[in-house]
Parts: C-alpha cells; sequence; structure tokens
C-alpha cells in the first residue's frame, strides 16, 4: 500500500531533534527549552518516532531504560524496534510486524499493552507502553510518541503474591484435609453414621467457599457465585429448574464475609433437605437480595431465604449448630443482623450484612483519605 504520509522530520533534521531551534529565536527557544526540561525530568520513558519508525527523540529516562544515547540511536539509523525490540526472549527473531507498538502508525489507533525490551546488555525485561499516532494540521499522521515504563517489579511482585497464595491454598486445604482425619479417627466404631455424615457435608461447603476465593487470589468473591456454589449439591441435581429462585445483583464480597455467608446458605439448604421445602417435590425455594448504601460509602447487603410448598414447619426445641451460625456468627463477626423465622407455611431467614470494603491495609493512608 502506498505511504501518504509526510515524514516528521527531514533526514537531516532528524539528526538535531528538538533542538533545531536557537537562540534568537525568541519565544520558540524559550518554549522548547522548557519542553526539554520537562520531558528530561520524566520519570517515564519517551520515545518519538518518525513515518519510517525511526526514533529521533528520546529523553533521558529512555535513554536509562534501554542503555542506548541518543546519539547512537540516531546514527544506527534504522527503526528503534530493530534496537531494543528485536529478539524473543526464547531468541527468536521478532520482526517489525508483529510488534504491538508499531500497530499505532499504520492503523492509527492509540495502543496499549506489555511488551518485552533487550537492553543494550542484552538482557530482557517487561515494559508497559502507550503508543499513540502523531497528525499534522491535515490529520495525516506524520509519526509516533510512545510512553513506556519497566514493570519488572510489578511482574516480581505479581509472581511473590501468586506464589504466597499458592502457598496459603495448600495449607488450608491441608488443614481442612487434617481435621477431616481427626474426624474420622474420633467418629470410627460410632453406630450413628448420620453424624460423620453432617460433619462431612459442613466441610465439603468450607472447603467450597475456600475454592471461591482461591479463583480469585482471595482477593474477595462474586456474591452469585457464592450463592450458586452453597446452593450447588440440589440446584445442579434438580430436574424442575423452578425450584430455586435466585434473583439480585452481583457484587465483590470481602474474603470473611464469603466464607461465612457461604456456610450461612449451607446450614439452611441443609435443614431445607432434611426437614424443609427440599424434602418433597413441590417444595420451593427463593433466595433474593439487594445492596443499598450506608454509611462513609459501604454497602449493606439485604437477603432474604423463602422456603414455600413444603411440609408444616414446627419451631425447633432446641438451637442447632446452624442456627447459632446463623443469628450469633453473622452480627458478631459484621455488626449486621439475622432472623429465622419458623412460619407454618415455611422458614424464612433475613441477613442484614454490612459489606467490608475491598482494601488492602494502609491504603487510607497512602491515598490521603484522612488527610487534613
Amino acid at each position: 500500500m502506498p505511504n501518504s504520509r509526510q515524514p516528521l522530520q527531514s533526514k537531516a533534521a532528524a539528526n538535531t531533534p528538538l533542538v533545531s531551534l536557537r537562540r534568537g529565536s525568541g519565544q520558540l527557544f524559550e518554549t522548547e527549552r522548557r519542553l526539554n526540561a520537562v520531558l528530561n525530568n520524566a520519570s517515564v520513558s519517551i520515545f518519538l518516532m518518525d513515518d519510517r519508525q525511526h526514533c529521533i527523540y528520546m529523553n533521558r529516562a529512555a535513554e536509562a531504560l534501554t542503555g542506548w544515547m541518543l546519539p547512537e540511536v540516531l546514527a544506527r539509523d534504522c527503526p528503534l524496534h530493530d534496537i531494543v525490540h528485536h529478539t524473543y526472549p526464547d531468541g527468536r527473531p521478532f520482526p517489525l510486524e508483529e510488534c504491538a507498538i508499531d500497530r499505532a502508525f499504520p492503523e492509527n489507533n492509540q495502543e496499549r499493552g506489555e511488551e518485552i525490551f533487550v537492553h543494550r546488555d542484552g538482557h530482557f525485561f517487561p515494559v508497559g507502553f502507550t503508543a499513540s499516532p502523531i497528525r499534522d494540521d491535515e490529520a495525516n499522521i506524520i509519526g509516533t510518541i510512545i510512553e513506556v515504563r519497566d514493570i519488572s517489579e510489578e511482574k516480581a511482585a505479581a509472581e511473590r503474591q501468586r506464589l504466597l497464595i499458592n502457598e496459603l491454598n495448600h495449607r488450608v486445604k491441608n488443614t481442612l484435609a487434617t481435621v477431616q482425619s481427626i474426624a474420622a479417627q474420633t467418629f470410627r466404631g460410632q453406630t450413628d453414621q448420620a453424624v460423620r455424615s453432617v460433619f462431612d457435608a459442613r466441610m465439603a461447603a468450607l472447603s467450597n467457599a475456600h475454592n471461591v476465593l482461591v479463583e480469585d487470589n482471595w482477593e474477595g468473591a462474586s456474591l452469585l457465585q457464592v450463592i450458586e456454589r452453597a446452593l450447588a449439591p440440589h440446584l445442579l441435581a434438580e430436574v424442575d429448574v423452578n425450584r430455586f429462585r435466585l434473583e439480585g445483583p452481583d457484587a465483590r464480597l470481602h474474603p470473611k464475609v464469603a466464607v461465612t455467608l457461604a456456610m450461612a446458605l449451607h446450614e439452611l439448604m441443609t435443614n431445607a433437605a432434611k426437614y424443609g421445602v427440599l424434602s418433597v417435590p413441590e417444595g420451593q425455594v427463593a433466595v433474593t437480595w439487594s445492596l443499598r448504601d450506608i454509611d462513609e460509602g459501604r454497602q449493606q447487603l439485604d437477603l432474604s431465604w423463602e422456603e414455600c410448598g413444603g411440609p408444616q414447619v414446627t419451631p425447633p426445641t432446641r438451637k442447632g449448630f446452624g442456627s447459632r451460625l446463623i443469628e450469633r456468627q453473622l452480627p458478631m463477626e459484621f455488626d449486621g443482623s439475622a432472623v429465622i423465622t419458623y412460619a407454618p407455611s415455611g422458614v424464612t431467614c433475613r441477613l442484614e450484612i454490612p459489606l467490608t470494603t475491598l482494601e488492602w491495609v494502609g491504603q487510607e493512608t497512602v491515598e490521603g483519605v484522612h488527610a487534613p
């Protein structure tokens, strides 16, 4: 395809990028001097390319990033790609046409992403970049400006976090397995296997709740996913899709909220399967929830569990583990409320849980939330 774009500078002018104006040009010279000062003071690396993708300017940060000085790059008289981006880490050649950074010019788009650069000394390092086309007064593309930053520390931190999370997951699984092993030894020889079955089901529910967190690196969990996973043993086994009604918006839950909510829903589902609506074919369960704003920009989860169509309900004579978990644990941990009602037509449970914000320790200090 013919190249109708006008060059950013002539080859001669390219030898004196951003310093072609001399004293005596008055205001223009002063503007250029200030621009050079700003660019050289910037911590981000800045490259200016012409229509051939040859570098005609790079600031001091770019020189430090690549190990190449601007006069050396100009003397090479070749695309910048061939100097700092010419090889894949596995040693294969990296053609210019495969370069995401270069697409900003021919495709007339701003490009963002990550790439691997090659330092002058031969080592590879990851960078994040933004490449944008430069246009003349007639909107013709005449070059590209590229901002680049070294993201080696970010990648290393992410890898350390991944290893720590994997170790955490491994230890949690080992702890759960140890508890199950201890329980198996404790229950051995006892005739009442129902107790063992209930214990195993609760351990499975706890394990499933942790699995949801593992999928998101323990940074939080999807509210909808927590609910679906907690109800999965019955939800997936039902032929009648109308037995369960789930309705409400999704939200991100703090890990602690996700685990406690999953356990509470497991207890409600287990009770419904043994004594309530899920013990008969015509029974139905509706789980509905909403979010509303409360103080300090936080939200509150209002969740309702409603059973109908099951056998007539009679209030229990004593509180079991499930009831205590729901009515005591949720209010104690999250300053919320939980009310279970044993109406003759079916059990209802209403939860109000203030949601903990998903922020890291020290975030408020760094962002100056409490700054005077």
